[in-house]
This record gives structure tokens, C-alpha cells and sequence, in this order.
């Protein structure tokens, strides 16, 4: 399994654009994460996200916070998404980003969560109610494991931050596109560009927008701006939601290469 870094050293050589589909796990059923990982790999994902669904998701919309619910009313645990990751990764070429609240993260121990983690096949970690003032242990243990821990710039976050946020970073920075949570937005701010432009100023890191995400057209105008990767997901776990699961699935799929043949 390559590593963040490495799957996007060869987007970059490509001169590909990454897409990065996030689902939750669990949501409608563990069974229908695991057909829709398949099908997310198979129709042009370079990266999945996969969220642990979490009682309380402070940077969730509404989308997001149902599956989440959903998948907890099911019964979803760590426990399940980990033998979960583990059972598909071996099958996947997208390397998975796990994305959890820090919680599940401290109640298991942060090291052991990052070796179960990456014995279970997942190569990168999101958290993003973590400050970046407490990442240090998680960030030192991440990188002797081998887990790369994305961090997120909010476009509200003053020049110097943002700079640290960034040297901090493993395998992508995370820009959020709006101030807020995630969800589906008809367009994206025109502040983006900027921010875009000021980021790849800055030490040469791939850069991921994400939130608010829905379409693509939005997609390859991040990608026009300078974006190395895109990031969707409320667009795509509300996808999934609707009919059957297998309505569901086979709309991810179309949507899904929609989105890759936009950005590359």
C-alpha cells in the first residue's frame, strides 16, 4: 500500500488532479461501505476519506451528521470500520484517510490508535478538532508509524498560522473552501483562488480543497485555481443515501467519474 506522499508524487508526475470521495462508514450498512469503497477505487478515486461516524461532528452539515447517525444507530464501532479497512484495503489502489474527532483517538491511547490503524491498512489521519497547538505528540508518533496526519487551513485563519499549519502538515494540507461546515454549496468563493495562490507559496505541499464541494464544474475550477486535489463529500454520501443501496452505489460510481474526467 503506497503512502499519501507517494500516490501524490505520481498524481504529480502525471500532472493529475487528486479526487478524494469521502463516505461515511457504516451508513446505510458496514456491507455497502465496503461495495462502495470498491466502487469509489474503480471510477477514479486517488484517495477515499472514510469518516468514523461520531456522536457529536462539530465541523459536519446536516448530510453528514444523518449518515453519521444513521450508521451509530446500526451499531457502527471502531472496532467494525478497522476490520473493515482491513479486510478492503489489500483490494484498493486509493490509499484510505481515516477522519475522526479526537476523542476515539485519545480513549484508545493516540500511539496505539495510530499502529492499530495502520496495521488495519489506512494511511492517513484527519482530526479536525484537534488544535494545532496540541499536535505535536500525535504528529511525532504519526510519522514513526507511518500514518500522515492532514491538517486543515481555515480561509479565515490569519498568514501566520496558516504557515505553520501548513510546515506542520503531512502528505497534503486540507484547505476548507468556506467558513463553516461541510455540505453542498452552489459555488465555490472566489477567495479560494487566492488562498490557493498563497498556500503553493509557501514550502511545496499538495493542497486539497474540500467543503462545499458538489459538482463538477466546482471541481475543475479548483483544479484551474491551482488545487492538487479535491475533496467531496456531502455531495456524495447524500448519493448514496437515496434508493436502494444499489441506487446508491451505481450513482457514486457515475458521479464519481464525472468528478475525475472534470479534473484530469
Amino acid at each position: 500500500m503506497v503512502s499519501i506522499t507517494e500516490q501524490f508524487d505520481r498524481l504529480r508526475a502525471a500532472g493529475e488532479c487528486a479526487l478524494i470521495p469521502f463516505i461515511t462508514a457504516g451508513d446505510p450498512d458496514l456491507a455497502t461501505t465496503a461495495a462502495a469503497l470498491q466502487v469509489l477505487d474503480s471510477h477514479g478515486a486517488d484517495f477515499i476519506e472514510l469518516g468514523v461516524p461520531y456522536a457529536d461532528p462539530l465541523a459536519d452539515g446536516p448530510i453528514i451528521q444523518a449518515a453519521a447517525t444513521r450508521s451509530l444507530q446500526k451499531g457502527t464501532t471502531l472496532e467494525a470500520v478497522l476490520t473493515l479497512v482491513k479486510d478492503l484495503s489489500p483490494k484498493l489502489s486509493a490509499p484510505i484517510i481515516l477522519f475522526t474527532y479526537y476523542n476515539p483517538v485519545l480513549n484508545r491511547g493516540v500511539e496505539t490508535f495510530l499502529k492499530d490503524i495502520y496495521a488495519a491498512g489506512a494511511r492517513g489521519l484527519v482530526v479536525p478538532d484537534l488544535p494545532l497547538e496540541e499536535m505535536d505528540s500525535l504528529l511525532q508518533l504519526s510519522a514513526e508509524i507511518g500514518i500522515e496526519v492532514i491538517l486543515l487551513v481555515a480561509p479565515t485563519s490569519p498568514k501566520e498560522r496558516i504557515e505553520a499549519i501548513v510546515e506542520k502538515s503531512q502528505g497534503f494540507v486540507y484547505l476548507v473552501s468556506v467558513t463553516g461546515v461541510t455540505g453542498v454549496r452552489q459555488e465555490i468563493a472566489s477567495r479560494v483562488e487566492g488562498l490557493l495562490s498563497s498556500l503553493h507559496s509557501a514550502p511545496a505541499k499538495p493542497i486539497g480543497v474540500g467543503f462545499g464541494v458538489s459538482e463538477p464544474a466546482q471541481a475543475k475550477q479548483l483544479k484551474d485555481w491551482g488545487a492538487d486535489g479535491v475533496i467531496v463529500g456531502s455531495a456524495i454520501v447524500k448519493r448514496l443515501a437515496e434508493g436502494t443501496p444499489a441506487e446508491g452505489l451505481a450513482a457514486v460510481g457515475e458521479f464519481c467519474t464525472a468528478l475525475k474526467a472534470a479534473i484530469q
